[in-house]
């Protein structure tokens, strides 16, 4: 499934989006249970298929199965009732899919060609750093350009997110731990990065994180680790390559980062970026108001941004 938080006539809500139509999870299940004739429809509605992904997320299995069939009965008997539950996907404006996440960690240093253009070694160990909630934009809003910053830089990153409490996870077992994949622009404004030796302040900015268009269930992605990305902008490639290229991959990086911090539903875990970027061009490239940056990853989907001067 593709899980998606979208707005329609200013209420947020969370669908499943499929074959250009948006699905209403939470209300679809409301009409669900009236049909079964079931007391107590909304409380049995907020705890099991929730209007907010990370909810959805804490329910595990249960809930996307839920989920599922909910789609289903959408489909069969949505029609006949009287609410709103099918959506054209142009009619609505879809929002992050993970909008509150309480942990963003991010990986640096960890596609090869990356880290060589960069002038460094191969990490012993993942190099991580943080993002935070103010950084999260969703896949149709423009990525403020501030006066703070003169070398403002693309990175195209594979994220997964995690789908239950993750502690100590073993390599072997980690990929149990994931609800999801989807798809981060980790924006750094390299002037800030650079200035000191910790990167947090280049890489915090607010909006500095789009994140989408979806989240698309770990079923739907055959292989994590052989899934092409690749980065334009105004439509010129400028980074390209394939998550076997990653140092560390998902297993790796959950099981590592779970025995540091515990994970939970919604936690964001960005993979790192490949070569090409900006700031290791000769001349260096930084974006400008009005550039737009696409990025692509096999079976997950596309992720695209305007620069906007804020």
């Amino acid at each position: 499934m593709k899980l998606i938080v979208f707005s329609v006539k200013g209420e947020s809500k969370i669908g499943v989006v499929e074959n250009d139509r948006v699905f209403d999870i939470h209300a679809g299940y409301k009409a669900y249970l009236e049909s079964q004739g079931v007391t107590r429809v909304e409380e049995r509605a907020n705890a099991l298929v929730p209007n907010d992904m990370n909810g959805l997320l804490e329910g595990g299995s249960e809930t996307l199965e839920l989920t599922q069939k909910t789609v289903k009965f959408i489909k069969e008997a949505g029609k006949k009732s009287n609410r709103e539950l099918i959506y054209k996907q142009n009619e609505v404006t879809l929002e992050a899919p993970v909008q509150h996440p309480s942990k963003i960690v991010c990986v640096g240093h960890n596609y090869r060609e990356h880290i060589l253009e960069m002038g460094r070694d191969i990490p012993e160990v993942p190099v991580l750093f943080a993002k935070f909630e103010n950084a999260v934009i969703g896949p149709e809003d423009d990525i403020p350009y501030t006066p703070i910053t003169e070398k403002l830089d693309y990175e195209a990153e594979f994220a997964f997110v995690i789908g239950k409490k993750a502690k100590n996870v073993s390599e072997e077992e980690a990929l149990d731990y994931v609800a999801g994949y989807t798809i981060v622009n980790d924006v750094s404004a390299r002037d800030l990065q650079m200035r000191t030796l910790q990167w947090l302040q280049g890489k915090s900015l607010d909006g500095s994180a789009p994140m989408g268009p979806w989240l698309v269930t770990k079923d739907e992605v055959s292989d994590p680790d052989a899934l092409n990305i690749s980065l334009q902008v105004n439509g010129k490639e400028k980074q390209r390559s394939n998550t076997k290229e990653l140092v560390f991959n998902v297993n790796r990086l959950l099981s590592f980062v779970s025995g540091i911090m515990t994970l939970k539903p919604g936690d964001v875990i960005c993979t790192g970026t490949p070569g090409g970027v900006g700031a290791a061009q000769d001349p260096q490239e930084f974006l400008n108001d009005g550039d737009v940056i696409t990025i692509n990853v096999d079976q997950v989907g596309t992720l695209e941004n305007t620069v906007r001067n804020v």
